[in-house]
C-alpha cells in the first residue's frame, strides 16, 4: 500500500482490519471490518442495502451499487431485526470489486496526498482484539440509524478501530468520504472570492485545491478537536439518553 492504491490481496487480510471496496464508477465505497473466517461486519441502512439519503442523491449512488445476486448466499447471517449492521462473507461483501485496506497513523503529508477521502485516517488504530470486539458487539446491537453523510459504513469501522466519535448535537459523524463529497463544493464556493485576487485560471485552480485539503484535513478524525473515546458497551445506551454532550470547546463523556 502506498500513495497510489490501497489495494491487498486476501492473503494479506487479518482479523481487525478495515477494509473497503469501491462501487460502480468509483462514486463511493463500502467499509467494513474483517473478523477472520471470511467474515466481514460491516454497517447498511437495513437488510443489507449500503447507501440511502432520502434525497435526489439516491439515484445517483444506488445507480452506481453493485448488482446483487438473486440467490441467497448460504453462509452470511441475514439479520431480521433491521438495525443494519450485518454479517457477510468476504465475497458478499466485495460484490465483485477489488479488496482495499484503510490506512491508519499515516503521516499528515501522506493524508493530504490521497486526493480521495475514504481511505486513510492520521488517527490510530487500537488492538485488534479489540477492534473484532467492537465490531462484534455491534452486530448484536447496532450502532443508530443509518446517514450517508452522519452515520454510515465508514464511521462504523472507523469507530470499531479506533472507539472514538465526532458528535455533532448528540449525532455521529462524520466520514472521509462524506467529507470528501461536502469538501469539492465547498472548495469551489470558497475560492470564488479570491478572483479579486488573481484571475489567473491556474491560480483558481491550486487554491480551490488548497482549500479542498484543508478542509478534508480538519474533518479527519485524528486531528479534530470535537471527538471522545467510547467504550463499546457504553455507546447506545449514552447515545439513546443524551449524555453525549458539549463542554465548552471539547466533548466530554458524562459519567
Amino acid at each position: 500500500m502506498g500513495l497510489l492504491s490501497n489495494r491487498i490481496g486476501r492473503e494479506e487480510l487479518k482479523a481487525g482490519d478495515h477494509i473497503y471496496s469501491w462501487r460502480t464508477a468509483y462514486v463511493y465505497a463500502h467499509h467494513g471490518i474483517y473478523v477472520g473466517n471470511n467474515k466481514v461486519i460491516h454497517f447498511t441502512r437495513g437488510r443489507g442495502e449500503e447507501v440511502g439519503t432520502g434525497t435526489i442523491l439516491d439515484v445517483i449512488l444506488l445507480s452506481s451499487g453493485p448488482n446483487r445476486s438473486q440467490i441467497t448466499c448460504p453462509t452470511c447471517i441475514q439479520q431480521e431485526d433491521g438495525h443494519g449492521v450485518v454479517s457477510s462473507c468476504l465475497d458478499c461483501f466485495l460484490a465483485g470489486g477489488v479488496l482495499y485496506r484503510f490506512e491508519y497513523s499515516v503521516t499528515p503529508a501522506l493524508f493530504l496526498g490521497k486526493a480521495r477521502g475514504g481511505t486513510c485516517t492520521i488517527a490510530v488504530s487500537d488492538p485488534d482484539e479489540i477492534v473484532v470486539h467492537r465490531a462484534t458487539y455491534l452486530l448484536e446491537n447496532g450502532f443508530g440509524c443509518y446517514n450517508v453523510f452522519k452515520n454510515n459504513c465508514e464511521d462504523f469501522a472507523i469507530y470499531c478501530k479506533t472507539g472514538l466519535l465526532v458528535v455533532d448535537q448528540g449525532r455521529i459523524g462524520r466520514s472521509g468520504q462524506a467529507a470528501s463529497i461536502i469538501g469539492g463544493p465547498l472548495a469551489a464556493v470558497l475560492s470564488t472570492p479570491l478572483r479579486l485576487v488573481t484571475t489567473n485560471m491556474y491560480g483558481m485552480a491550486a487554491t480551490a485545491v488548497g482549500v479542498y485539503c484543508a478542509s478534508r484535513y480538519a474533518a479527519d478524525i485524528g486531528v479534530r478537536r470535537d471527538v471522545v473515546k467510547v467504550d463499546v458497551e457504553d455507546l447506545m445506551a449514552r447515545l439513546a439518553t443524551g449524555t453525549l454532550v458539549v463542554n465548552n470547546l471539547a466533548l466530554s463523556v458524562r459519567s
